[in-house]
């Protein structure tokens, strides 16, 4: 903004200085002279050196001289956080040049160059996309030199560090592999691992004094985990539980969420994916508390908010999570986050059919009461969930064309047979299948014994229990809480126990 007011004001400079000039000499009747020359020299100097300033902040030349590389066509990958896509392509030329030249920059971010033989070199772009790298075949990154990039000069001696610390960590493993903690070998190479962390951090450190708002020092940065404390209980031993509460506290500390640009590199992606599945118990109510710290984060930034929120709703939709109720997570983001007033991306429509999953999903959370079902059975007569007697209910949803059904129905059957003192209840309903298939799938899985039930209309069923995949499996225990759902036959022995050891401690 800065150059381009400079270039407007050195505009109008030239009309202004005309005029005071022709004044001048129809007072001292003078022509025009060698000296008004030199002005608008100097006038157009300025504006082309203008212009060029312009020109490598809004364009890209990146220039990368690899000696003894073979012909042929290259790659530019860029980073989407763990997506990447097909920047730009570009061919060597005969003197190893690979150049990519553009009229409109690149979106700044981290990016990887693929070699015609599939190696690879990387760099970071950010504002000034004019620099050069030049490295050699036989050592691509040990051998790289960068010229007019800051950030890429730390980014690869960052590199050389790594490729020196990887050759001593591989030695001194190889010593202290299957040693006694206690051993002094195995004492010395766990300080030469601590010196190498120290290196390495007292590197980045000089590097955030020298330039502290640089691409690559945030991007650094934000990928770095906190320090693990030593926390003890009151009779001295290591207390893990409070470690890793403290660990996960601090793990979002260096990342700056203001920042667009590390959505386009690959450390978001890698510290939500550790957030949420190491440093995170795997059910609903735990994962729920962590991601509303993590979006709370994010609303800084619009772009960063639409990241994340997105990134979680997929990751706990229906049939994308092994996480037993992940829906609750999905249901839980929808209703609170997924606003028209904080949700801008999506128009009225998108933002309506996102709402409607979520509420076909709401009545079957789990460890909610679970819903009625009203509906017709074989012969017609109206049979309801609420009026079987039986302690624990299967919910057994399926289609009898599904061949996970054709399989998984045999093995409930069997499971009801071999658990017939404990009075298991199968409330079975069939979708999307024609009056004759479900009575003949009825009869070959010996279903006559459960209380089977079709609703063509699906107006019984609809927002009751939810499914996406067939066949689905909820248990409603003694008071028809929902105790378990997403299961495998072979699962329910595990849910039903579990309730059953629940309840007796409860007395």
């Amino acid at each position: 903004m800065i150059i381009k007011v400079l270039i407007n004001n050195i505009l109008t400079f030239p009309l202004y200085c005309c005029a005071r000039t022709i004044v001048f000499l129809n007072d001292q009747k003078r022509t025009f002279s060698k000296r008004m020359k030199a002005v608008f020299a100097s006038i157009f100097s300025i504006l082309f050196c203008a212009a060029r300033l312009v020109a490598q902040t809004d364009s890209c030349d990146i220039r990368i001289f690899v000696e003894g590389i073979q012909p042929g066509k290259v790659k530019l990958i860029g980073a989407f956080a763990d997506q990447n896509y097909l920047a730009d392509s570009t061919l060597v030329d005969e003197h190893g040049l690979i150049q990519f030249k553009r009229k409109s920059p690149l979106k700044p971010g981290y990016f990887y160059v693929i070699l015609p033989d599939y190696s690879n070199l990387h760099f970071l772009a950010d504002a000034d996309q004019h620099f050069v790298i030049r490295t050699k075949r036989s050592d691509l990154f040990g051998a790289a030199t960068v010229e007019g990039s800051t950030d890429n000069e730390m980014l690869y001696a960052s590199f050389k560090m790594q490729l020196r610390h990887e050759a001593l960590y591989d030695s001194v493993s190889k010593v202290i592999s299957g040693l006694d903690p206690n051993d002094p070998r195995y004492l010395a190479g766990k300080k030469i691992y601590d010196q190498m962390g120290a290196e390495r951090k007292a590197q980045l450190d000089k590097d955030r004094q020298r330039f502290p708002n640089s691409f690559y020092v945030k991007f650094k940065y934000s990928g770095q985990n906190p320090e693990v404390h030593d926390v003890r209980k009151t009779n001295g031993d290591l207390d893990t539980s409070a470690q890793l509460r403290m660990f996960r506290n601090e793990f979002w500390d260096n990342f700056d969420f203001r920042d667009e640009r590390l959505l386009y590199t690959p450390v978001i992606a890698n510290k939500i994916k550790t957030y949420m599945n190491d440093l995170t118990m795997q059910n609903p109510d735990s994962l729920i508390a962590q991601a509303d710290i993590l979006i709370d984060k994010s609303l800084v930034n619009q772009e960063m908010f639409k990241f994340i929120s997105n990134w979680l709703l997929i990751k706990y939709q229906p049939t994308k999570t092994s996480v037993m109720d992940g829906e609750a997570v999905f249901v839980h983001i929808i209703d609170k986050y997924m606003t028209k007033e904080l949700a801008t991306w999506y128009n009225d429509k998108e933002l309506a059919d996102i709402k409607k999953k979520a509420f076909e999903m709401r009545a079957s959370l789990l460890n909610r009461k679970g819903p009625d079902v009203i509906s017709k059975d074989p012969f017609g007569q109206t049979k309801s969930i609420y009026e079987m007697k039986e302690p624990y209910i299967i919910v057994f949803m399926y289609d009898t064309k599904c061949e996970h059904c054709q399989k998984e129905t045999p093995l409930l059957r069997k499971f009801i047979d071999e658990w017939k003192e404990k009075n298991i209840g199968v409330f079975a309903i069939v979708l999307n299948s024609t009056e004759n298939e479900w009575k003949e799938f009825m009869l070959q899985n010996r279903m006559q014994d459960w209380v089977n039930v079709r609703d063509p209309s699906n107006v019984s069923i609809y927002a009751k229990y939810f499914v996406d995949i067939t066949p689905e499996i909820y248990i409603l225990n003694r008071d028809r809480m929902i105790i378990g759902k997403n299961l495998k036959v072979e699962q329910i022995a595990t849910i039903i126990n579990r309730d059953q050891q629940k309840q007796a401690n409860n007395k």
